[in-house]
């Protein structure tokens, strides 16, 4: 478990009483006036030289105190040192007279000393402002030239398909044929400025895309809601729909892109109302708008809870609740089912509409429905009173279940990681923890100050201790999810990592950097090792940049982004996924992940860039980067 959080025993302007800190001289005070002494010892001469020998003691002791406050000089705490073990037993025999009118009161924490902006969160003072700053900006250049890279390749070797295969140089249709790269890199060019590259997916968006929903057979409702509907969700609003975002003025209308929407979303409903329960089943026959379950029948339990934040913001600008009432009904009824500390399994029948089986993990399968148990909220306005409130309190009780069960430390280091339950909550724990996981620092710190800063949300009263502990647990997982980069040859992560601890070790499966602090902490299995360009550690290191301010976040940012040019650009065009981030040179696997455009290379991109891009007390980002405007309206 995380360390606990350090108290701190100044006021930090609370409005709850109970933490209003009192006065030395006001405690003091209270206690004779309201004690037995003053009853028992007024009554005689010698009490009332004693009582007054101790007002006189006490003012003294605060004198001395207040005279020893202050700011100083290097010198002068050189000479306070030097006097100190002189002056300790009348310090400490102070201490232990104060000690003896009060306790000291719980108090919530306050920012230490190297989050208030003055550092660079590793207890270095920054240089020169504009230098740091077009430092930055030369460095978001990068991001975007590498943007351009991977656009250059996909639209010359495999424009129309779903994905580029930058070695062998051509396309493949492995998401249902409707161009997923166009789709998922739309919104990354409208945020980058780039017109141009707008300008030819907008294109394509509007003459072929329609022709094609109209015609293609089978997709996955998960992948197809995620990256295209949501791709054209976001075109939408960035474009300047609703009076929305209105980042470029390059390619089609806004309506051209939400009656695409539209029409895509009247075909995947099938999957809702074709299914027998509120679950809807996985896949969709385009053409002809039928649906019907996996093979074995089960749907993922994130897939069919990743649909919320899209259908619900369709019916937000179309004004048919359609969308948003079949969406709904999923999350209404997987609030009626049973949960283990508000943690679920990892399958779910669309037949019987109760969970399959008892694994239970937040990687693969499990992700994205604690993700959007919070983000659904958020976007609907963040309030009591709307009919997605009781997404938070599902929320909440699922975070405090993985503090419980999920969370543990490796050894030797004390890498805080989030482990996995394959056999349920009563049997033995796994120290397995997928790539994927690291969506969670992003999930918990934006869920901790709602989108707002750490520093504002303090001085804003609106931090708890829960809050603080989530937020404290978002960087120590953040780190933990950088060092699975660090600690490999190549600077990149694994697919999936365990971790030393007492109860589990494998010798030889090291992440091949020997001088990493943790290379004995974290075991990679010959196959795991591989690496597809995935965004969710970036996405929480913009995440936690954006929220506590740090730039450690944004230099270990960097680092990724350097490993990534270093191994996986293709000089033809493209960047491709590897098979062993563990040896140098690693063999490179012939693939270009649509979410590389758009997720991994957004959020680089937002990293650098200025905070008041997509700001996050203003948008949500639905699990496959696309950003959601927050429903603002009261």
């Amino acid at each position: 478990m995380s360390k606990s959080l350090p108290y701190s025993t100044k006021d930090v302007h609370y409005d709850n009483a109970k933490f209003r800190p009192r006065s030395f001289f006001k405690v003091v005070t209270q206690n004779l006036l309201t004690s037995n002494l003053r009853r028992d010892c007024g009554s005689c001469s010698t009490g009332k030289f004693l009582f007054l020998l101790l007002i006189f003691g006490v003012a003294y002791l605060m004198l001395a105190h207040a005279s020893s406050g202050g700011v100083v000089s290097d010198d002068q705490a050189i000479v306070n040192r030097k006097s100190f073990y002189a002056n300790s037993s009348i310090v400490n025999g102070a201490g232990k007279i104060k000690r003896l009118w009060r306790r000291p009161p719980r108090l919530p924490p306050r920012l230490s000393p190297d989050e208030t902006g003055t550092g660079n969160g590793n207890g270095h003072v920054l240089g020169n402002p504009d230098v740091v700053r077009s430092m930055w900006i030369a460095r978001q250049k990068k991001v975007k030239e590498a943007f351009i890279h991977a656009w250059s390749g996909y639209k010359k070797f495999a424009m129309g398909y779903d994905e580029l295969m930058p070695l062998s140089q051509h396309g493949i249709d492995g998401l249902g044929g409707l161009g997923a790269t166009v789709v998922d890199a739309l919104d990354t060019a409208m945020i980058m400025g780039l017109d141009e590259v707008v300008a030819e997916a907008g294109s394509w968006v509007e003459e072929q895309l329609s022709e094609r929903i109209s015609k293609k057979g089978q997709v996955n409702l998960f992948e197809t809601t995620i990256r295209v509907l949501g791709g054209l969700l976001s075109a939408y609003h960035l474009s300047g729909g609703e009076k929305g975002t209105n980042l470029t003025h390059a390619g089609p209308k806004p309506a051209v892109y939400l009656e695409i929407a539209k029409d895509l979303a009247d075909r995947l409903l099938s999957a809702f109302t074709a299914s027998p329960t509120a679950i809807p089943f996985s896949d969709v026959i385009l053409h002809d708008k039928s649906a019907h379950p996996a093979p074995g029948g089960l749907s993922s339990t994130s897939e069919v809870s990743t649909l919320q934040l899209e259908f619900n913001y369709l019916s937000q600008i179309s004004g048919d609740q359609k969308y948003s009432l079949e969406a709904m009904k999923v999350m209404e009824h997987m609030k009626t089912l049973p949960k283990i500390e508000g943690l679920v399994p990892i399958y779910i029948s669309p037949h019987s509409g109760e969970f399959s089986g008892e694994n239970i993990r937040l990687g693969s399968r499990g992700d994205s429905y604690y993700e959007y148990l919070i983000k659904v909220w958020l976007q609907s306005g963040a309030s009591s009173n709307t009919n997605t409130s009781f997404l938070y309190e599902m929320y909440k009780e699922a975070m405090n279940g993985v503090r419980h069960l999920l969370v543990r430390k490796s050894i030797p280091n004390g890498l805080v990681f989030v482990g996995e339950l394959p056999y349920g909550s009563n049997s033995g724990f796994s120290p397995k923890m997928d790539h994927l996981v690291c969506f969670l620092p992003g999930t918990l710190a934006i869920g901790a100050t709602k989108g707002l800063t750490k520093k504002q949300a303090m001085e804003n009263n609106m931090l708890n201790f829960e809050d603080l502990e989530n937020l404290k647990l978002a960087e120590d997982l953040t780190k933990t999810c950088f060092e699975m980069y660090a600690v490999t040859s190549t600077g990149l992560a694994p697919e999936i990592a365990y971790f030393h601890t007492e109860e589990f070790s494998e010798e030889g499966h090291d992440g091949g950097n020997k001088s990493s602090e943790f290379v004995n902490d974290i075991i990679i299995k010959p196959a795991d090792r591989h690496n597809l360009l995935r965004p969710e550690t970036v996405e929480s290191l913009f995440v936690l940049y954006r929220i506590t301010e740090d730039p450690k976040y944004r230099e270990w940012g960097w680092q990724i982004f350097e490993a990534f040019e270093n191994h996986t650009k293709v000089d033809t065009g493209g960047y491709c996924s590897l098979d062993d981030v563990t040896s140098v040179p690693p063999h490179r696997r012939d693939k270009m992940e649509t979410f590389f455009l758009g997720e991994t290379l957004k959020y680089f991109y937002l990293l650098f860039a200025d905070s008041s891009l997509i700001p996050l007390d203003k948008f949500v980002f639905n699990t496959e980067a696309h950003p959601i405007p927050i429903n603002l309206k009261k």
